[in-house]
């Protein structure tokens, strides 16, 4: 298949990235550490700029904020704000639970917090993992009782990125202890200011406080803060990852991170007094992992085409999301080879290359193969979904 864009497609790429190139500080290279108080300050300047422009949630329809942009249109959005490596662009609310909200949502769920979304005024996270789960989420052991007009959550969270920024959740619980492990589970929604939820951090090895965990000691939540009906959110719940293992960030982060290694490349001298791109081995291995970042594109591209023609390919959006996380992946990885020792420096070391990103990244990284659903699990559904190989 072909992936081609229209003369307007591609004038709004043309407008986005001049959109970027003035809104970014000045040599802006990213990531955003949203951990600190100025990251987490250009991440909500980004944002409000964004929805003010209506590129926010540009694929949602009118009626709720957007402007019933084609899949196609906001992949281009999506590709350019991750090349960019550009903050703002609240994957949880506009991409996850937003359109969750939209197909499974209550008329007063739906009035309630789309509009705050779209109008980048509210910041979501998404309470999915376990401390006991692992990536088994179906055994997630997070209670909620109904009692009355309210449910009583017990239980923990972790690995919740930006709890601690966040004002609300979307959350898997367990509403029937005794039901078999795939059913009896809701999704309810959470503010993160009510009493009994406590946020604890996690840093992770990069040194960034991005992952949380987060404890519910009877902590009471609106019965009206059902997502769908009653013990039926596994289902719910699996709509949301679709939309998050559909993104075209992965394929977009290794792009970047490609292009910078080849312009080191281009740069650097090495041993023979020739730069670093005169070496056959060298240019042998950037076109491999050219192919592969390229490949990965087109499998993103087809699941956002699908998804335009009312299509939810589960089994092909595992196989983007797993084809991307490699790639970026091995774009790092042959990226720390090549710059060896002094790959390792931070930031502000006179002899740190590329000042140090690259391993900071590939730290922050490990959580790629994670998040979203493991490589393991990825290569599960694509084997069940899609090749309707027997589960053994």
């Amino acid at each position: 298949m072909r992936f081609e864009f229209t003369t307007e497609d591609e004038q709004f790429r043309s407008e986005l990235r001049t959109f970027l190139a003035e809104q970014l500080p000045d040599g802006w290279t990213g990531p955003v550490d949203e951990s600190s108080k100025d990251g987490w300050a250009l991440n909500q300047r980004m944002r409000k700029a964004l929805a003010a422009r209506g590129w926010l949630v540009m694929h949602w329809p009118e009626q709720y904020g957007g402007q019933d942009a084609s899949s196609l249109r906001n992949i281009i959005f999506a590709e350019e704000m991750a090349y960019h490596r550009a903050p703002g662009n609240d994957r949880f609310g506009t991409r996850m639970i937003g359109p969750v909200l939209m197909f499974y949502g209550t008329d007063e769920q739906k009035s309630k917090y789309l509009p705050d979304i779209a109008a980048g005024g509210i910041q979501w996270c998404q309470g999915y993992s376990e401390p006991d789960a692992g990536s088994d989420l179906a055994s997630l052991k997070t209670r909620a009782v109904r009692d009355g007009d309210k449910f009583i959550i017990n239980g923990a969270k972790i690995w919740t990125s930006l709890a601690h920024r966040a004002d609300m959740m979307f959350m898997l619980v367990r509403t029937d202890p005794d039901a078999p492990k795939h059913r009896g589970i809701s999704m309810l929604l959470v503010d993160m200011k009510t009493p009994g939820v406590e946020v604890r951090p996690i840093y992770n090895m990069a040194g960034s406080h991005s992952f949380n965990q987060v404890t519910f000691d009877d902590v009471a939540v609106p019965a009206e803060n059902l997502v769908g009906d009653l013990n039926n959110g596994w289902r719910v719940g699996m709509s949301v990852l679709n939309y998050e293992r559909s993104g075209i960030d992965y394929v977009a982060w290794g792009q970047r991170a490609w292009d910078e290694l080849a312009q080191f490349c281009r740069d650097e001298t090495g041993p023979n007094g020739l730069p670093l791109s005169a070496d056959p081995s060298i240019r042998r291995k950037m076109a491999e992992l050219d192919v592969e970042i390229e490949g990965a594109r087109l499998l993103a591209y087809e699941v956002a085409w699908s998804q335009q023609q009312g299509e939810a390919p589960a089994d092909v959006a595992s196989m983007s999301k797993l084809s991307g996380t490699l790639a970026n992946k091995s774009v790092l990885d042959y990226g720390l080879q090549l710059l060896g020792m002094y790959g390792v420096l931070e930031s502000g070391s006179p002899h740190a290359k590329l000042q140090g990103r690259f391993f900071k990244m590939r730290m922050f990284y490990t959580s790629g193969e994670i998040l979203a659903g493991t490589t393991e699990i990825q290569k599960n559904l694509i084997a069940w979904r899609g090749l309707e190989l027997p589960r053994v």
